[in-house]
């Protein structure tokens, strides 16, 4: 059973929230709170598999949030629900440590998925964000990626920047971006972006 809370400024979503769980087995709802200090104090207490954000919060006290959980409860994921969010900051909620970016609007059955996903440790975002992606395991074949290359996508999926790469594995900058060129060509990947979503797939270290 995968536990669910709910950091969510709005009760009426979060009835919503309530009955749409409460009919599924497979989730258990564990509430919700109005504020992000009654949601820390929450999810001390209560250890949920994913915490549900919503974004109304603003990015700069959500990133204190999630920074502040996984001291609390290192096991819990939390996923950004949002109404709209530019690529560049859904990246840099990735990079902060989001399993999962989604939409309010979208059905049920996709915030299900997500919520497994995030549950699982892997990185779940919704279309359109994702728009592009969701089929690079197929463009080319399963990408044969070196062990540096996969070492230089776990990095990237850790928000790292190529100095600081290169600072990790005792490379230079350059060599850094060689490498990464490399798996644009390999995977199809165009950017960074696609490369944090996807990274973990791509290098082998989720089926």
């Amino acid at each position: 059973m995968i536990s669910v809370y709910a950091c969510e400024s709005h009760p009426i979503v979060v009835e919503g929230l309530v009955r749409v769980f409460e009919s599924h087995t497979e989730f258990e709802f564990h509430g919700a709170g109005t504020t992000m200090a009654d949601s820390t104090d929450a999810v001390r207490v209560l250890q949920p598999n994913v915490i549900l954000v919503d974004q109304l919060f603003g990015l700069k006290s959500i990133f204190q949030f999630m920074s502040d959980c996984r001291s609390l409860s290192p096991d819990s994921r939390s996923v950004l629900w949002v109404n709209e969010l530019a690529d560049v900051e859904c990246f840099r909620v990735l990079q902060m440590g989001a399993r999962g970016v989604l939409k309010k609007n979208t059905p049920v059955t996709t915030l299900f998925d997500c919520l497994r996903a995030a549950a699982a440790g892997t990185v779940w975002v919704e279309s359109p964000v994702s728009t592009g992606v969701s089929g690079l395991g197929h463009r080319r074949g399963a990408p044969r990626l070196t062990p540096r290359e996969r070492e230089i996508v776990h990095h990237v999926c850790r928000g790292l920047k190529n100095k600081e790469i290169a600072d990790s594995l005792s490379i230079t900058a350059g060599t850094v971006k060689v490498h990464l060129m490399h798996i644009f060509e390999k995977t199809g990947v165009k950017d960074r972006f696609e490369l944090a979503v996807q990274g973990r797939k791509l290098s082998g270290e989720v089926e």
